[in-house]
């Protein structure tokens, strides 16, 4: 009886790149039509990325800042555009 190889199937950074690309515009797209606004639901909407991400990037037990982007790699984008998100927001409101 042959043996598996275990293989992950790893993306590589083109595929991620497109993940969050798609994901991002999805956020957007759900934002724009939510009832309590554009700017608090996008700022939801992103924070839960950011969970999400860490929860798959451990499940996955992917390396953190690895040669190859991954989750935990989404995880910071989604962390950024969080806080930059929260910035504007406040620059806004002052």
């Amino acid at each position: 009886m042959a043996l598996i190889p275990d293989v992950k199937a790893t993306p590589n950074s083109r595929q991620v790149l497109a993940r969050f690309a798609v994901r991002l515009l999805l956020l957007v797209l759900f934002a724009a039509f939510a009832s309590i606004g554009v700017w608090r639901s996008l700022a939801a909407l992103f924070w839960m990325s950011i969970i999400l991400c860490a929860s798959v990037g451990l499940i996955r037990r992917e390396q953190v800042f690895g040669p190859v982007l991954n989750h935990w790699d989404e995880c910071v984008l989604f962390g950024a555009l969080f806080a930059l998100l929260h910035v504007v927001d406040r620059a806004m409101a002052a």
